[in-house]
């Protein structure tokens, strides 16, 4: 595959009348996003903080773009630690928009 340049794309709304990717598809655009991986059919990254209010500050960034696209990982908080996992609830497994997400999220500063 092709690079896509996953984070200047757009998620696109989904409900629920797409198919989720198949492996291979998943696969394919996680070779874009290397550090992250797929973990219990979900797009999955730890990132690490110097304390928990750089975490927080994370999150609210993370937030910020979720919104913007219209597209929420589930994220989790363990002190300075922030975990992000990203599905299409609507269709039950993966689509374009965990990806597109998730590429965003890495170019946060």
């Amino acid at each position: 595959m092709t690079n896509t340049n996953l984070p200047q794309k757009k998620c696109k709304p989904c409900e629920g009348c797409t198919q989720p990717l198949s492996n291979e598809e998943a696969d394919n655009f996680l070779k874009q996003i290397p550090s992250w991986s797929i973990k219990n059919g979900r797009v999955f990254k730890q990132f690490k903080f110097k304390d928990f209010k750089k975490a927080v500050e994370f999150v609210n960034k993370v937030a910020d773009i979720a919104e913007e696209e219209n597209h929420h990982p589930d994220i989790t908080i363990s002190y300075n630690k922030v975990g992000i996992e990203l599905w299409t609830h609507a269709i039950k497994g993966l689509s374009e928009n965990d990806f597109i997400l998730a590429a965003r999220i890495d170019n946060i500063n």
